[in-house]
């Protein structure tokens, strides 16, 4: 997973002063957990720009003015509820053995043969949270579209890999093509996709309607 810099300076004072002092100049008060002890530091506001406001992930390496490097991920952010200003930001540091919890993107692949007949695309998840190492982060997940027909889903299953757990129910959809009134049925979507598609209708309407 590709990481971002994150230059700062450790806080000597923690407290409401101090740090209305450091947002009055721009700063943003951070703190890391998870290691020995927790690392308090500032840094410009303008830093974590790539940071947060991406659809994609990232790991961060806060370097420290006295040469200290750790690596971390974001646990937690505020923002000012008037002028979405980041107040604060919450880093919990990675250790190379110990596995992390993260939501990962997903990424759709191609063309759905069931959206060019009339179908309705349903992206459930455009995120994923798994458990895995440091070192086995992916940056996104991909998911191929290309044979999704209507009434077919895509679920978490088909992307089952050793080297991370997902916490998420296998069966869990990802994306999935349900049938509008302007679908049209073409000699690949046979009758027995057709009718695929009607049980899919009725079992998912409730986690559909939860969606939205």
């Amino acid at each position: 997973m590709k990481s971002i810099t994150i230059k700062g300076s450790q806080r000597e004072s923690v407290g409401k002063k101090a740090t209305k002092a450091l947002r009055n100049a721009g700063m943003v008060p951070c703190v890391i957990y998870g290691g020995d002890k927790p690392v308090h530091f500032s840094a410009a506001e303008l830093a974590f720009k790539p940071l947060i406001y991406t659809p994609n992930a990232h790991t961060v390496s806060v370097d420290l003015e006295d040469g200290t490097k750790i690596d971390a991920v974001l646990q937690d952010i505020q923002f000012h509820p008037v002028t979405d200003k980041i107040l604060h930001i919450d880093f919990y540091q990675l250790f190379s053995d110990k596995p992390v919890t993260m939501s990962i993107p997903v990424q759709l692949e191609g063309n759905s043969p069931g959206v060019r007949n009339g179908g309705r695309l349903l992206f459930r998840k455009r995120k994923l949270t798994i458990k895995a190492l440091p070192g086995d982060l992916p940056d996104f997940f991909s998911v191929d579209i290309s044979k999704l027909k209507i009434g077919g889903t895509i679920p978490v299953s088909t992307l089952l890999d050793e080297k991370y757990t997902f916490l998420h129910p296998e069966s869990t959809a990802i994306v999935q093509v349900k049938t509008s009134r302007t679908a049209v049925t073409t000699d690949d979507e046979d009758e027995e996709g057709a009718e695929g598609a009607e049980g899919a209708e009725g079992a998912d309407a409730p986690a559909e309607a939860a969606a939205e």
